[in-house]
């Protein structure tokens, strides 16, 4: 049987399955056998080093000329269609991240999910299905997953198996590979997108209402502090993006996080990225270092990526002590819960505090508290606006809801409907809003609109 033959016999291999759905598919062990032979062709006729540093079009013509002369040699009739995909697949393989290249190009596509080399899910428009995209075996996924971690300095093998990094883009990469992980490597990339999402689009999407984006544009610009709760998935970053987004150009924002994904567009933004333990257990350097470090380089604003541990006792005394205006995430699924976390997270810090201090300090130190969910049919709404107003005098926190969307069913499609409402109570921060020239609009405590 010829080689153009066989490859139609079986199509899972090639990255490019969605767009090549035909006559049954390509022999993946067939196609990966001639990719390999002109891969290796490359690699004993150029320098690696070379290669890397090769222009784009000057690799491609390479990649070309080897393919002709494997294919001349030993006689292999390949159609033009097939020279194409494995000039393209080749490219991926040297150039990006191989079999997965063309998911982490696609900019509908928001997560990555690998599990083991055959199995690759994606996450499109908030619901998970998978792809016929596979690896050629488990160390075929290790070459890429060691090309991802060693771009940031990070290292995974057996002694550590498990890393966090990103992609140049900003994406965010989670690896756990075995002993740890029974079915091979496992890869998980949170993607951000080349063009990173604006106010406008999440109108678009419906995702919240104009009148909570002027609430929320407003509680930005008069240093109100905000956390930002939600599940893992619902959106979190991505709304501190775009809230960060209307910071005024003339403070310094100091970004903290443990993988860097904070994109801002302030000419005076210092980032800083924790650091793990090295193979001997030394090193590291944590968040709690980096807050407590942040405090000595004269922030205007302080914007924690993720409150998750022991950094929360800095990060809401900086909140308390001239630093207004700081924000952070917190997994959480309501306001009520994200206080709850906050709580434990406070006792997990070297300092004693009470229970009615630690209360205290939280509701002092937290002015806005914005929920978000990503829903059942895929879709990321902020379902509530929360104002943190003190403790009772059970010395419990008290939150006054602002805005709220509430579910009301789920159409023929299976698209979910509902509600955006206010509450009707105006924000505490009315006077503070004004006092920094915030004129809200007259009904935007007063509005119901259906979506």
């Amino acid at each position: 049987m010829k080689l153009s033959d066989r490859l139609r016999v079986r199509m899972k291999g090639s990255a490019f399955a969605d767009d090549l759905l035909f006559e049954g598919g390509i022999d993946r062990k067939t196609y990966n056998t001639v990719k390999l032979r002109v891969h290796s062709r490359l690699v004993n006729e150029l320098d690696l080093a070379v290669v890397a540093d090769m222009p784009r079009e000057t690799l491609t013509i390479s990649i070309k000329d080897a393919l002709q002369e494997i294919t001349s040699e030993d006689n292999l009739p390949l159609n033009q269609r097939e020279r194409v995909m494995l000039v393209t697949d080749l490219m991926n393989e040297i150039m990006g991240l191989g079999p997965i290249e063309p998911l982490v190009q696609d900019d509908s596509i928001q997560d990555i999910l690998v599990n083991g080399y055959e199995k690759v899910y994606i996450e499109k428009n908030g619901l998970l299905q998978q792809t016929q995209v596979q690896f050629r075996d488990n160390n075929h996924l290790m070459q890429i997953v060691d090309k991802i971690v060693s771009t940031v300095g990070r290292r995974i093998d057996e002694s550590s198996p498990m890393v966090d990094a990103r992609l140049p883009d900003g994406s965010r990469v989670n690896v756990i590979i075995p002993p740890l992980s029974l079915d091979g490597p496992i890869l998980s990339i949170r993607k951000f997108g080349h063009k990173p999402l604006a106010a406008k689009n999440l109108l678009e999407k419906q995702a919240l209402t104009p009148e909570m984006m002027e609430f929320l544009q407003g509680s930005i610009k008069s240093k109100l502090n905000i956390l930002i709760s939600g599940g893992t998935g619902a959106g979190k970053t991505t709304l501190l993006n775009i809230l960060s987004g209307y910071i005024s150009e003339t403070e310094r924002i100091i970004t903290i996080e443990d993988s860097s994904e904070l994109r801002l567009g302030q000419p005076h933004v210092v980032r800083l990225e924790s650091r793990p333990a090295n193979i001997e257990g030394k090193g590291a350097v944590t968040l709690t270092d980096l807050v407590k470090n942040s405090l000595r380089m004269r922030p205007d604003r302080i914007i924690v990526g993720e409150a998750r541990g022991a950094e929360v006792m800095d990060m809401l005394q900086a909140m308390n002590t001239g630093h207004q205006g700081s924000m952070s995430t917190i997994h959480a699924n309501s306001p009520n819960d994200a206080l709850s976390r906050m709580e434990v997270m406070l006792s997990m810090g070297t300092s004693q505090f009470s229970e009615v201090a630690m209360r205290a300090l939280i509701a002092s130190a937290i002015n806005i508290i914005v929920q978000l969910s990503r829903l059942a049919d895929g879709t990321r709404r902020i379902v509530s606006v929360s104002e943190v107003i003190g403790i009772d005098e059970n010395y419990k926190m008290k939150l006054q809801d602002i805005f709220l969307f509430k579910q009301k069913g789920i159409d023929e499609e299976g698209r979910i409907f509902g509600v955006f409402t206010s509450t009707g109570l105006a924000s505490r921060f009315t006077e503070h809003l004004r006092s920094y020239g915030i004129e809200l609009s007259p009904d935007i405590f007063n509005f119901v609109k259906d979506v």
